[in-house]
């Protein structure tokens, strides 16, 4: 059984346009605000239920503004367009940082199908 992923240093960056997160694993991964701005874990963006999963666009431009810790398991990122319901667990930001790649090209995909912009 694979070890839970534990953080070892979350920093933002002074342009608050990305999120630098290293695991105990010796990984790093530097996470878009973008990216975490439109697949925030919050009700809001997922829904209950993958079905309501809302598709957000228009947020190539956002910043996180604050990082809150909440317990020793998660934070909770505070997005200039006052967006803060989403409570990004430590599991769930590795697997951003993991699958960036096929999440984000997804993203993009999923944007153009729809008509929609990053702007």
């Amino acid at each position: 059984m694979m070890a839970e992923p534990w953080p070892t240093e979350i920093r933002l960056k002074k342009d608050r346009h990305m999120l630098a997160v290293s695991f105990a694993s010796g990984e790093t991964f530097e996470l878009p605000a973008e990216y975490l701005r439109v697949f925030s874990p919050s009700a809001e963006v997922q829904g209950h239920s993958p079905s309501e999963r809302k598709l957000v666009s228009g947020k190539a431009d956002v910043m996180v503004i604050e990082v809150e810790p909440i317990g020793n398991y998660a934070v909770r990122l505070h997005f200039d367009d006052l967006h803060n319901s989403g409570i990004f667990t430590w599991s769930y930001l590795y697997r951003l940082g993991q699958d960036f790649g096929s999440l984000w090209a997804g993203y993009l995909e999923e944007l153009s199908e729809n008509g929609l912009s990053r702007r």
